[in-house]
């Protein structure tokens, strides 16, 4: 296997995660500001091409009953943005709950209240994308 990109796309924010080379264990890479959609999916491809990312995931959360929400259909134009500026493959994937997972996974690891504020001003949007990428991983080693 190979590595695999994962963005949680925000309106402000976007987060980045990379798998290692085996696929199996998501990481946190970048947090990256939103400047236009045309922008970010370069920046997306380029890191994918970088890392030699075979696969690109794109988080996006869906309404209940699975109906689409303005969130997810940014996700949407955001992944069709990024395919047409590379040839690796980009799919989306359910978001619902990565924030509040990454929230929860930083207390776990026993940031306390006042670190978890300064770390890049309380922004978790690289840990929404490794959230969101292990959970990926996850369910592919099934």
């Amino acid at each position: 296997m190979a590595r695999i990109l994962a963005v949680d796309p925000g309106e402000k924010r976007l987060g980045i995660a990379i798998s290692d080379p085996s696929g199996m264990i998501a990481t946190p890479l970048a947090i990256l500001e939103h400047k236009s959609r045309l922008i970010d999916a370069a920046v997306i491809a380029s890191l994918a091409e970088e890392h030699q990312a075979v696969k690109i995931i794109v988080g996006h959360a869906l309404g209940d009953e699975n109906q689409p929400t303005p969130q997810s259909r940014r996700a949407e134009r955001l992944a069709q943005a990024i395919q047409r500026q590379t040839s690796v493959t980009v799919e989306l994937w359910d978001e619902s709950g990565s924030t509040q997972a990454a929230r929860q996974a930083h207390i776990l690891m026993g940031a306390s209240r006042r670190k978890r504020l300064q770390r890049g001003h309380g922004h978790l949007d690289d840990l929404a994308a490794t959230y969101i990428l292990q959970t990926y991983l996850d369910s592919q080693a099934r």
